[in-house]
């Protein structure tokens, strides 16, 4: 890699080219990306794609009118210290905030190296090109909150917020408190009938790593294979297994740990208290994002959780 400081006036101009064009290849991927759910901040990236083409042909000529026809390869990684960019694959599932951000970053990166490399060079024409090619993205910037107030007003933004917000409870939240509810009450039986009838926290304790961990295997698997998410929308099934299967094991532990503590009325003390704990906790996901009555949503969680409790202790104790 070279140092930023190394370049040349030609070599500056090519690199910032490379830039405008990987630029405008990820504006549009976020368009392609986002155009099935968020049609509006479709377009908006596609018109930020637009004009970073218009950019880069701009330079392009000034290029060619100060130093010919060939336009050397220089790329962001090419030059040590210079801004990079996350893949759009890495950054998938695309959601609103996330590109919103993404793209903000992106140029205020780019205005902040050009100004930060300016102030450093020596080379009066290299600091009117850095200065140039700062205030050429602070145009972008300018040009992004434009194409907002033209294609997402408020109407708009507020429905694909919504949107937005759908998709997070159907691929995050959903597999998410599916997992929390078995881990948290399939496990109580096992885990107490096991405290009761060796009257051991140690034994307990085994039974519930084992019920959490095999739950959570259990229910991680059956996410993931049960819909590809092509037609539901519900997102990478792997994706959505690992959610259920980690909340899964999450649920079970919590009121498993309680039991490495030796003495046995303690230890039952802390994992009843540990299980009403993780009882409100899905009332209150339940009516959050479930839109499920306050009320209702307890009631219903802590019948189910009570009924199995008892079952655990009825089965331990016999």
């Amino acid at each position: 890699m070279r140092d930023f400081s190394d370049l040349s006036e030609r070599e500056i101009l090519a690199l910032a080219i490379s830039s405008e064009e990987e630029d405008g290849r990820i504006y549009a991927d976020f368009a392609e990306g986002l155009r099935t759910d968020y049609p509006a901040t479709a377009n908006l990236f596609t018109e930020m794609a637009l004009e970073e083409g218009d950019h880069r042909r701009r330079l392009i000529d000034l290029y060619r009118e100060r130093f010919g026809e060939h336009i050397p390869l220089i790329r962001r990684q090419d030059v040590r210290g210079f801004i990079s960019r996350r893949p759009v694959w890495q950054i998938r599932p695309l959601g609103l905030d996330t590109v919103r951000k993404q793209a903000q970053l992106m140029e205020l990166e780019t205005t902040r190296f050009y100004r930060r490399a300016a102030s450093k060079s020596t080379d009066a024409s290299i600091r009117k090109l850095l200065g140039d090619l700062a205030e050429a993205e602070v145009q972008h910037e300018l040009t992004a909150d434009r194409l907002v107030a033209e294609n997402l007003p408020a109407a708009v933004r507020a429905d694909e917020d919504r949107t937005a917000r759908r998709m997070f409870v159907l691929r995050v939240i959903q597999p998410g408190l599916a997992g929390l509810m078995d881990g948290s009450v399939s496990t109580l039986a096992p885990v107490f009938a096991a405290a009761f009838a060796t009257g051991r926290p140690w034994d307990a304790f085994a039974v519930g790593l084992a019920a959490s961990l095999g739950a959570g295997i259990s229910m991680g698997f059956a996410e993931a294979l049960s819909d590809d998410g092509s037609l539901t929308g519900r997102g990478a099934p792997w994706g959505r297994g690992a959610i259920t299967g980690l909340m899964t094991t999450l649920g079970g532990i919590g009121h498993t740990l309680p039991f490495l503590i030796p003495q046995f009325h303690t230890a039952i003390a802390v994992a009843i208290a540990v299980v009403i704990v993780e009882l409100l906790v899905i009332s209150w996901i339940r009516w959050k994002y479930m839109e499920a009555s306050p009320v209702a949503a307890t009631l219903q969680v802590m019948l189910g959780g009570v009924l199995v409790f008892a079952t655990g202790v009825l089965i331990g104790s016999s």
